[in-house]
């Protein structure tokens, strides 16, 4: 009989941590926000888009190596899909999200960002015809209203006179780009997840070259500075390759649903870190912003589970 796979054992004992490891992932995604916001002036946003993917790529593939060769033919086969959704999901994210930086605060980009779980549920009504249970839409309620006092500064009138901050724009288009491809998932290759992630790495590789190079013919190369190398680092190291490992690994321990709750500790880790290290200020309508949406983030998860 099959060891359970939490019962197993591993060298490194924080791999079978999963409360460790989700927690690590929540921190990584929230510093993400942080990053994107010191990268402004010491690298240039598509520079970090294409440089993120090229140093993740190696370590991406180097993990996969043992899955990708089975897997190979099928993803072949797809190979539109994982182009396109590379480019949605991984490389029009992203470049989006470092260009809204050089607009909005980190405080701002955190809590936009844990509006996608909302965008999926109500892609998944609108485009597949999902019923959410009644939590699951009040949740989404409560944190969409939570991304639209973000986005119109505490100032409702200001969404009625289209007077959105520029970045924050930005940011609820990428994470409209990001919900889709969350819901494209649905229709992914029946491929092991690591040999799916290394894909999807190779297609954002691919996909983020022209618009490094429009950047480059548009302003010229721009050298990282130093604070410019490590911002790539952490986004190659951290986001792109570490978080999702350990978010599998914590998916694989506990199984999806538990592993999503986690999602819910990213605003408030991005709202902490946005304070503390960048010392932004928190305004009356961020923290009303962050109850909505770690509210409707809570909703939603217990909707699910029932």
């Amino acid at each position: 009989m099959t060891q359970p796979i939490a019962a197993r054992k591993s060298p490194i004992g924080l791999w079978d941590r999963p409360l460790v490891l989700l927690t690590a992932v929540s921190l990584i995604w929230a510093g993400h926000s942080v990053v994107g916001k010191l990268a402004v002036g010491e690298i240039p946003p598509m520079t970090l888009t294409f440089l993120r993917w090229t140093f993740a790529l190696g370590p991406i593939w180097l993990a996969a190596r043992k899955n990708i060769v089975a897997d190979w033919p099928i993803l072949r086969r797809r190979w539109l899909y994982v182009l396109s959704l590379g480019a949605l999901g991984y490389t029009a994210f992203n470049a989006l999200f470092y260009v809204s930086a050089y607009y909005t605060g980190a405080l701002h980009m955190s809590l936009i960002q844990a509006g996608v779980p909302a965008l999926v549920l109500i892609g998944a009504a609108l485009g597949f015809g999902a019923r959410p249970t009644l939590m699951q839409a009040a949740g989404a309620v409560a944190t969409m209203a939570g991304v639209a006092e973000i986005a119109s500064q505490g100032d409702f009138a200001k969404l009625a006179a289209l007077k959105v901050n520029f970045g924050d724009l930005l940011l609820l288009i990428a994470c409209v780009f990001y919900a889709y491809y969350a819901l494209a998932l649905r229709n992914r290759p029946a491929v092991s997840t690591i040999s799916f992630l290394a894909a999807m790495a190779l297609a954002a590789f691919v996909t983020s070259i022209p618009p490094f190079l429009w950047e480059i013919w548009r302003y010229g190369f721009v050298a990282p500075s130093a604070r410019g190398v490590a911002v790539l680092l952490y986004a190659a190291l951290g986001p792109a390759f570490c978080a999702q490992l350990f978010f599998m690994r914590g998916v694989e321990l506990i199984g999806a649903g538990p592993a999503g709750v986690f999602v819910n500790l990213v605003p408030v880790f991005g709202a902490f870190l946005a304070v503390v290290l960048l010392g932004e200020p928190l305004a009356t309508y961020h923290i009303v912003a962050l109850a909505l949406v770690i509210g409707g983030i809570g909703l939603a998860q217990r909707g699910r589970a029932a």
